[in-house]
């Protein structure tokens, strides 16, 4: 190009080969090389999008069995479990054992999704499951990890679950172990395929899960030596658990107002508990069933006899509270909603009650008096706590201390909520029968789940037991060596 050219090139406001300077650059010029306006429009913003939070980093997807494999219309389901697990799986309060299977790892997306029935599978719902249960109960204690009963001194042990343990028609927690063991069987009759693994019922797994809670909470209740009612409540918190973790998923909780029109005494998969292990066992309507009508008068001191009575005295008094909230808030909430909110109310009394009872030989009476309390407390409605006067009243397992001619005739005011039958809003109750059999004589656990049927809990004094900490061989066979020691001298 001729200097003429190069001169007609600019004069058309065109800048010559190798002085063109990139709009990336522009802004760098020094303001004696800038042409006004050029700099300003290279430093122009870039249309970009509203900017979208980012999702919290931790968590996996698990896939579970709701229920269990025999409760088709729940089925399996994705949940999210909202911590970091590690290959196993496992985390810092878990682990799973299963020879030639675990590790179990994560697939790409970082998820624990199986195949169901499956021995992966299974490692990874019964994970979960324990893993929900804890996080259940942690939410309770004001977001704080509770500990297992070995956790003492700075110990951090883990639990280790064992989904497929060996075969028996049982399951099972123990703190010699720090284990939970889900046994495997075939049913009688039935066709070697047609085995049941316990690992695979959601109400077993929390059952198990919170017998495990409840020793790292009251490490005394799990002796032989306490009280028949001492064991029925360790039986009862562990059915408790499985109702209270149904209710805690709202997926759940809105089939199972859907099924019974919002009616907790409507026969459903609620009450029922472990129902292809009942089936198993002949019993149709699940190893045991919340909503029931038993006494202290009508049932024995075998200890998952004896805990049905407080656990449907218990589930009664959700039902009450449940009537009563719904009918006041219908207008303003779903009835899902109101239902994961008065079960998880009613959960974290219980649960506040039993860490305020009494570290050994706690009754029935003394939980029911620590709930009437920390309900009172907390500023409850005090038809709450009418509700469970008379629940456990009509139990016979306290005193009637409010009349119950309303509650025996269905005329109750369940709008009411300053309602209490006389106007005494009672926060103590007498045990109904001091001199009961399931107060003073020996506990029979001979149709326990394998947890109360352990060794380490038929012969340990409870003194021993509550101080916390592992337990050795030499705890369990302490009597007998002690005998030892004194024909040796």
């Amino acid at each position: 190009m001729t200097v003429h050219q190069e001169q007609s090139h600019l004069s058309q406001g065109r800048p010559a080969r190798g002085t063109e300077v990139p709009d990336t650059h522009a802004g760098r010029l020094a303001p004696r090389f800038r042409v006004e306006g050029a700099a300003e429009a290279a430093t122009r913003p870039v249309e970009r999008p509203v900017p979208i939070p980012v999702p919290t980093p931790t968590g996996h997807r698990f896939l579970i069995y709701k229920q269990d494999p025999s409760v088709t219309e729940l089925g399996v389901r994705p949940v999210f479990v909202p911590t970091v697990v590690l290959n196993g799986p496992a985390d810092a309060r878990v682990q799973t054992d299963l020879s030639g299977v675990t590790p179990v790892a994560r697939n790409a997306g970082g998820d624990f999704i199986f195949t169901p029935n499956t021995p992966q599978f299974d490692c990874a719902h019964t994970f979960a499951v324990v893993r929900q249960t804890l996080a259940m109960y942690e939410r309770h204690n004001g977001g704080n990890p509770i500990p297992f009963a070995w956790n003492v001194g700075g110990n951090t042990d883990r639990i280790t679950v064992f989904p497929h343990a060996g075969t028996g028609a049982n399951a099972f927690y123990t703190r010699t172990s720090k284990a939970l063991k889900f046994l495997f069987f075939t049913p009688q009759g039935q066709p070697p395929a047609n085995v049941v693994f316990t690992c695979r019922s959601l109400d077993i797994v929390s059952h198990e899960t919170g017998h495990a809670v409840l020793d790292g909470l009251k490490p005394g209740w799990l002796s032989a030596g306490n009280p028949p009612q001492t064991g029925g409540l360790h039986e009862s918190f562990g059915d408790l658990t499985a109702i209270f973790l149904t209710l805690a998923q709202p997926d759940q909780a809105e089939a199972f107002v859907a099924l019974t029109k919002a009616n907790l005494h409507d026969k459903s998969f609620l009450p029922a508990l472990a129902e292809e292990f009942g089936k198993a066992l002949g019993m149709p309507t699940g190893l045991r069933n919340a909503d029931n009508d038993l006494t202290l008068s009508q049932v024995s001191n075998e200890v998952h006899a004896i805990s049905q009575v407080f656990t449907g005295a218990v589930y009664d008094v959700l039902a009450d509270v449940y009537a009563f909230e719904l009918g006041r808030r219908r207008r303003t909430e779903d009835p899902t909603i109101v239902l994961i909110d008065v079960a998880a109310r009613l959960c974290r009394l219980l649960f506040d009650a039993i860490v305020a009872s009494p570290a050994t030989g706690a009754r029935y009476v003394d939980v029911a008096n620590k709930m009437l309390q920390v309900s009172a407390g907390r500023g409850d409605p005090a038809i709450y706590r009418t509700f469970i006067r008379n629940r456990f009243a009509v139990r016979e397992i306290t005193t009637a201390a409010t009349p119950l001619t309303d509650l025996m005739s269905g005329v109750m005011r369940m709008t009411d909520a300053e309602y209490t039958g006389d106007g005494q809003d009672v926060t103590e109750v007498e045990a109904h029968d001091e001199l009961s059999a399931s107060l003073r004589a020996e506990q029979d656990r001979s149709r326990c789940c394998g947890t109360m049927q352990m060794p380490e809990y038929q012969v340990v004094a409870p003194e021993r037991l509550a101080k916390r900490g592992p337990l050795e061989d030499d705890d369990i066979l302490r009597d007998d060596l002690d005998e030892l020691r004194r024909a040796f001298k």
